[in-house]
């Protein structure tokens, strides 16, 4: 039997570099970075006091205050990148089933702000003044939730953790769904506020962040030789993915096609990657045999490039492992370098800059390539968008726990 063919109608995304597709996409192919001093709390005693905030969301346009205040942060930002997505996706919804539509928004960590504010609340003020909504807003799948109920999203709902790869596979999961005709429409991506006094207190205890304190915009740069940790950021990025058939039928815009997913486990260790890349590898290959695609037929992968000295030199050996001699022909970038890293929401928003670089034949950069690694040779794009057509693109996301996931785009 065919597989269903599923395609991206819709695209909403809030993040440091953009509240809308049209700002996000301008600023992501300028090279404009994200980055700054923490501004949300006194960072001051921290050993890494930078992140890509997001300093300008138009909160109000989305949420109605009182109900602001029974929700996450994170919820806030995925319920604003779904309403446009949505909108995006411009359906006439007397003409829908809800039963066929549903919702797969992910996250790595969920609500740590109310986790960290109840529990302050706990200690100073005792039990009896703890929030009734802290465990509503806690809850990591309660963004998929909320979106299902503002847009009457009755089919499939539920949200995937799987650390740095949740969006990554929110998405595969979709497309999965779609493919056994189980919905026609689901509404897919991530969501991830962690920028808090215990997200940064977690992982630079763990030394997995940037203490390029001193020049913010340049501590996020992948592939480089002297890259020394990731920088935290927040956001959220919603697909609406589409069975191709209804698509058409309705007149839908069409971005691009989820023509393939692969995901495998490394089995390894908690944090890091296997040595050779080979977990990472076989989720490439596995999503291009998914989608029907040759390793030589890819133009473009959006990396993980995370900017940690392990990751970027093992992704650089799985990406050789999966495409063997064309790797050296793909061109390859990590937007990370100007979002910073959005965690459990980062495959949504890189997913993001797939569609739009099949849509308009530009692979942005990766920024503050400045200094050459030779255990980083392939072309990571530096510093200056690139015109060329992209009609296979690889979105590649790699997670705490050995979770790796790759979706495979191309042109319709």
């Amino acid at each position: 039997m065919d597989k269903r063919r599923v395609v991206v109608t819709g695209i909403g995304i809030v993040s440091p570099i953009g509240c809308n597709l049209q700002e996000f996409w301008k600023n992501l192919v300028a090279g404009n970075s994200g980055v700054g001093l923490i501004q949300g709390f006194d960072a001051t005693d921290y050993d890494a006091r930078i992140a890509a905030e997001i300093l300008d969301f138009p909160i109000d346009d989305f949420i109605p205050k009182k109900e602001q205040r029974r929700m996450d942060r994170f919820c806030h930002l995925g319920i604003a990148a779904a309403k446009m997505a949505m909108d995006d996706a411009a359906f006439d919804r007397d003409k829908e089933d809800p039963t066929r539509m549903g919702t797969i928004v992910g996250s790595g960590i969920g609500g740590l702000a109310t986790l960290e504010a109840q529990h302050t609340t706990l200690t100073q003020k005792g039990p009896g003044r703890c929030s009734p909504f802290m465990i509503p807003q806690m809850i990591v799948n309660m963004a998929s939730g909320l979106i299902a109920i503002e847009h009457n999203l009755q089919g499939p709902n539920f949200c995937v953790v799987s650390a740095c790869a949740s969006a990554a596979h929110s998405i595969g999961d979709g497309l999965r769904i779609i493919q056994r005709d189980e919905a026609d429409v689901i509404v897919a991506g991530g969501a991830e506020a962690s920028i808090t006094g215990l997200g940064i207190g977690g992982f630079a205890a763990m030394k997995a962040l940037s203490t390029r304190n001193d020049d913010p915009k340049t501590a996020s740069r992948p592939f480089d030789k002297d890259r020394d940790g990731f920088v935290m950021g927040e956001g959220a990025a919603v697909l609406v993915l589409e069975e191709y058939e209804h698509a058409k039928a309705r007149g839908a815009q069409i971005y691009c096609e989820i023509a393939g997913f692969g995901q495998t486990c490394d089995a390894y260790h908690m944090t890091a990657p296997m040595d050779a890349g080979t977990g990472a590898t076989r989720a490439m290959v596995a999503a291009l045999r998914d989608g029907g695609r040759s390793n030589d037929s890819v133009d473009y992968i959006n990396a993980h490039g995370t900017s940690t000295p392990l990751n970027d030199k093992i992704e650089t050996r799985a990406i050789k492992g999966a495409l063997g001699a064309h790797a050296e022909k793909v061109a390859i970038s990590s937007t990370k370098s100007m979002t910073g890293h959005l965690l459990g929401a980062a495959a949504g928003v890189e997913s993001v800059a797939c569609a739009m670089a099949i849509k308009h034949g530009v692979v942005p950069p990766t920024i503050n390539q400045i200094t050459a690694d030779p255990d980083c040779d392939l072309d990571y794009v530096p510093n200056t968008a690139r015109e060329m057509p992209v009609t296979v693109a690889l979105n590649n996301s790699l997670g705490f726990g050995g979770h790796n996931a790759c979706i495979c785009m191309t042109s319709v």
